[in-house]
């Protein structure tokens, strides 16, 4: 069999950078400086506790981001992605306790699958809801999958590139501060034609469903 180069979208996709934006909260307070009457009486402090919390923090439902090379069984890997190993490749990442990613790749003869799993954990619910919607809104053309975690949004594009085509899918899901995505492509190099639509968007729904319940079985 003759070897075919790569499109360039998909050559780049094997050099991935990881980037993690994250941020912090500080909270500050200071003593009364003012002067005090000689003669005002000390507040009573007998009930208060010096040691309780002006606020209490959020509960974290996921505290951490679990194991995305392991969140998928090793059937689904070999279905979705002909070829590839199931062990898949973790993308580096600057805090691994943040956001983890893992890839699977692989040409079967002249028909070439792409799969990542990703989990971003974030502080609240609330952080994670922001974000969810804002990447949704940048991904439009798709539509809400149901039974999916606390939200669930699904979409697939078609590029062409050097008269090849690609089909991509791509499922974002919220569960409480937890979000979770699944990129889904293909190519046929030999007809130059992509997957079809329903074919990509059930494999990256299946990805989806899988990874949805590493993340929860791994809570706590």
């Amino acid at each position: 069999m003759r070897s075919l180069p790569l499109p360039l979208a998909l050559t780049v996709r094997l050099a991935p950078v990881a980037v993690l934006a994250t941020a912090g909260w500080a909270l500050s307070s200071g003593p009364d400086t003012s002067p005090a009457a000689k003669d005002k009486t000390p507040p009573d402090t007998t009930n208060r506790s010096a040691s309780a919390p002006a606020t209490q923090a959020a509960t974290k439902t996921y505290a951490t981001a679990p194991a995305p090379c392991g969140a998928l069984a090793g059937k689904t890997v070999t279905s979705l992605v002909p070829g590839a190993k199931a062990a898949g490749k973790e993308i580096p990442s600057t805090d691994t306790e943040v956001r983890r990613t893992c890839s699977w790749n692989a040409l079967k003869g002249y028909d070439y699958r792409w799969l990542d799993v990703s989990f971003e954990v974030m502080e609240t619910d609330e952080a994670a809801q922001k974000s969810y919607k804002e990447r949704v809104a940048d991904r439009s053309g798709g539509g809400d999958v149901p039974g999916l975690g606390d939200s669930a949004y699904s979409v697939v594009n078609l590029t062409t590139e050097d008269k090849q085509q690609t089909r991509e899918g791509t499922v974002l899901i919220r569960a409480a501060n937890a979000l979770v995505m699944i990129t889904y492509n293909g190519s046929d190099f030999e007809s130059k034609k992509a997957p079809g639509t329903t074919e990509i968007n059930k494999g990256a729904i299946k990805a989806a469903k899988e990874a949805v319940a590493a993340l929860q079985d791994g809570q706590g």
